[in-house]
């Protein structure tokens, strides 16, 4: 029994009594005591080492709590690894071989279901293979804990057949796909952390160069992964030339559009003339850039309408860009009054209903130019100017229109009336 109990394997299920006698040793005690200090010293670790590094409720080593992220069962798990190797001198160990392949099946999912959450936080199908990933890992454990394991891998490998001149068995498979699923975590994992530090802390132009990075270093990374994770199930990667060329001519003929609005994307976000955060108008479509994709850039209207813009319409069509320079941009208003109107007075008035307005700028101030004077009036144009297209036009437009109103009606001034005058010319033949 001695024997038994200090190999790291745990004892079959079908040996009730070696469960029980390994169970009912007074060093039990001493087990559970040594278990629990390891929880106190993990827990103590991860919070203070939060507390140096500064909190972040996305972190994949820490997570919302401080028991919550990767860090937590991996620290657990390695101090549980050492008290094991020092009591295993002294007396017979039973509860932390049972609590290792525990904390290595929790190790596997909150690293699995954290890069998951990281990575696709707006996938619906993340919850499906978190929970998928939770219930073959604790399968797993309780294979391992009963003993039944190896049984059932030498079981596994016993159901082969030949592809080629290679053998393949349903073991060999299960072990690739794990091998791949594996170098996909970590893969993702990589990338989430590149991009993390890549967005902090940046705003406007470098926003959109950073999300590009960002783009590409994920893209090349996952299929890096992917060619490693291929190599390790045992496919052969030179069978995927002929797919490459096939994948190449449907680039060509049937994907030219989706093609050119990648490549237009990375064009974009490379040269910068168009940013998140940049108010424009494309195809009569008006709003502000609240994301910009490898294929398509999303809009956002006033209205809180979106239309989704393939980046090659931005590329090879005109898009007037309100805030390439600058974010300050002026509006104009026309007013039309009566010939013996006081010019400097409705200047005056013009004026000083713009500057009523909170959001036109004092600098550059407002100014009003006498346009033009006919038989039908004096036409005198308002331009003023403001730097926050987010907060919309048309309404500030109707407020200086009203002040305006309000104002020459206070002082008398009289709004000029539209004329139009109809000529009729007389016909040398009548009409048939």
């Amino acid at each position: 029994m001695s024997n038994v109990l200090h190999n790291p394997m745990p004892q079959p299920i079908d040996d009730f009594e070696g469960w029980l006698a390994a169970f009912s040793q007074p060093t039990v005690a001493l087990e559970l005591a040594s278990l629990t200090l390891c929880v106190l010293l993990a827990w103590v670790g991860v919070r203070t080492l939060r507390q140096t590094v500064g909190r972040d409720d996305r972190s994949i080593w820490f997570g919302r709590k401080d028991i919550d992220g990767v860090l937590f069962p991996l620290l657990l798990l390695c101090l549980g690894f050492g008290a094991r190797a020092v009591l295993d001198h002294h007396i017979n160990i039973a509860v932390l071989n049972l609590a290792v392949p525990v904390l290595l099946a929790l190790v596997a999912i909150r690293t699995g279901v954290k890069v998951l959450q990281i990575a696709f936080s707006q996938a619906r199908w993340v919850r499906v293979l978190e929970q998928t990933i939770s219930w073959l890992a604790w399968l797993a454990m309780v294979l391992w804990v009963s003993g039944l394991l190896p049984a059932l891998l030498n079981a596994l490998d016993q159901i082969s057949w030949k592809v080629g001149n290679s053998h393949l068995s349903v073991r060999n498979i299960i072990e690739g796909l794990l091998t791949a699923s594996v170098v996909l975590i970590l893969t993702l994992w990589m990338s989430a952390g590149i991009e993390a530090r890549l967005l902090r802390s940046a705003t406007g132009s470098e926003l959109s160069l950073r999300k590009a990075l960002s783009n590409a270093t994920r893209a090349l990374l996952l299929f890096v992964g992917l060619m490693v994770a291929l190599t390790a199930v045992g496919i052969d990667l030179t069978a995927l030339s002929v797919l490459g060329g096939a994948l190449g001519v449907g680039i060509g003929f049937g994907l030219q559009k989706v093609a050119a609005s990648y490549v237009s994307g990375f064009v974009i976000l490379t040269e910068r003339n168009l940013r998140i955060g940049d108010y424009v108008r494309v195809e009569n479509f008006e709003g502000l850039i609240t994301e910009i994709n490898a294929r398509y850039t999303v809009v956002r209207a006033q209205t809180g309408r979106e239309s989704i813009v393939p980046n090659e319409v931005l590329i090879s069509s005109r898009v007037e860009n309100l805030s390439l320079a600058d974010a300050v941009v002026a509006q104009t208003i026309q007013v039309q009054v009566v010939l013996d109107s006081e010019p400097a007075l409705v200047m005056d008035l013009m004026k000083g209903a713009a500057l009523a307005q909170a959001r036109v700028l004092k600098d550059p101030a407002p100014s009003v130019q006498l346009a033009q004077f006919s038989a039908d009036g004096l036409e005198f144009t308002l331009v003023y100017w403001i730097n926050d297209l987010q907060n919309g036009q048309g309404n500030l437009r109707s407020e200086v229109n009203l002040a305006i109103l309000q104002a020459l009606r206070a002082h008398g001034v009289c709004f000029s009336p539209s004329t139009r005058t109809v000529q009729l010319v007389a016909s040398a033949h009548p009409p048939i």
